[in-house]
């Protein structure tokens, strides 16, 4: 796995057409899966809500919009740009800041929920970073993880891991314009991450409790739910 900076990196390259690559290459399918991501994560309104690794702040303003006081957050300067600048015209009021999922600048138990969005793939620990989400949520408050799957039927399978492998990656690069291998570092990633019940165990592993998985559209992603103790 590529490190901290070069990852930083590579989204900050990506990111003039980083929606426009996304709606193309999930055939908009990711944004249903923000809003199943915000039923899940039962946002209640005036909810102190943060989204860690927060990108362009997609789900963070599905967030805002359920009513939640959210905050989003991401180590990518570029990236919260493009946030600031999608909250400012649909006028939604939301704080964005450039903060590292490791650290995050905010006090413990300061927010009732703490969200990522396919990201916690892309923290160098990512247990630390799980542990981290916890630490600045209230006892009794949730995290959920929404992050990429991959499908275990045979036929759906197979077309997937070909889509993924050979065709995401050359059509994220023309999509986005470019050439610094974030579109082939994506599948990488997403084939050696843990998946469903590993993941939950990581979950555990950073000390919350009774976490769930939802899977979503024939295994392709999948929600996460855990509790803070």
């Amino acid at each position: 796995m590529p490190d901290g900076p070069t990852i930083q990196r590579m989204f900050a390259q990506v990111a003039p057409r980083y929606d426009r690559a996304n709606r193309m290459l999930s055939l908009g399918i990711d944004v249903l899966w923000r809003r199943r991501t915000v039923k899940i994560a039962a946002v209640q309104p005036g909810e102190r809500v943060v989204d860690v690794c927060a990108g362009t702040g997609d789900l963070t303003l599905a967030l805002r919009a359920a009513g939640a006081k959210a905050v989003g957050a991401d180590f990518c300067a570029p990236m919260i740009a493009r946030a600031v600048a999608k909250a400012e015209s649909a006028a939604a009021g939301v704080p964005f800041v450039v903060a590292d999922a490791l650290a995050l600048p905010f006090a413990g138990g300061a927010f009732d929920l703490a969200t990522v969005a396919f990201g916690i793939r892309n923290v160098a620990d990512p247990v630390a970073g799980l542990r981290e989400m916890a630490r600045v949520v209230r006892p009794g408050g949730r995290v959920v993880v929404l992050e990429f799957c991959r499908p275990r039927l045979p036929l759906l399978g197979s077309a997937y891991l070909f889509y993924f492998r050979r065709v995401l990656p050359r059509l994220g690069e023309w999509i986005s314009g470019a050439g610094n291998g974030a579109y082939r570092y994506l599948p990488d990633s997403v084939m050696a991450f843990p998946e469903r019940e590993q993941f939950c165990q990581l979950l555990r592993q950073a000390g919350l409790q009774t976490p769930t998985c939802k899977v979503l559209t024939g295994g392709i992603a999948a929600i996460y739910r855990a509790e803070v103790r």
